[in-house]
């Protein structure tokens, strides 16, 4: 059975999702990319109700980013999601300052129990190898009895 990754994070013509997406292992992770070209309240529902059902939340964010909102997305889901949350952020072109504040923003969501990651092959290495770790056992009955 497939695990599916949500891929939110920066927009604004990055490139990051089609640089990813060839990195994941078909056979066990598929993806929902919200990026449209028409973005109207129907995609924004479907939006909402993928980044809620998804087995992972992925949120990649590179010196593209012109708006704040996949940082409050991150961070919003540390806090409700922490175990299927992951943050990465691309260090290329962000300025000593913006990176100060992205290493920040790391530190409190992985504070929370996100995974994070400063490069694509680590996010995929770690999902690719997150299906294998996640492969429950079936517990046996102990007859101990407990003194």
């Amino acid at each position: 059975m497939t695990k599916k990754v949500f891929l939110g994070g920066t927009v604004n013509g990055s490139a990051w999702r089609e640089a990813l997406i060839p990195l994941l292992d078909s056979n066990k992770i598929s993806y929902f990319n919200p990026v449209v070209e028409d973005w109207n309240e129907a995609v924004q529902q479907e939006e909402i109700h993928q980044r809620q059902t998804c087995d992972y939340v992925l949120y990649v964010i590179t010196k593209e980013m012109l708006g704040f909102y996949s940082i409050a997305e991150v961070v919003d889901d540390s806090n409700k999601r922490p175990n299927k949350t992951i943050f990465c952020y691309l260090e290329e072109g962000f300025s000593k300052h913006q990176l100060k504040s992205l290493q920040a923003t790391a530190r409190l969501v992985k504070n929370n129990g996100v995974q994070v990651f400063t490069s694509l092959e680590e996010v995929a290495e770690h999902l690719n190898s997150e299906q294998e770790a996640r492969i429950e056992v079936p517990m046996r009955k102990c007859s101990c009895e407990i003194i």
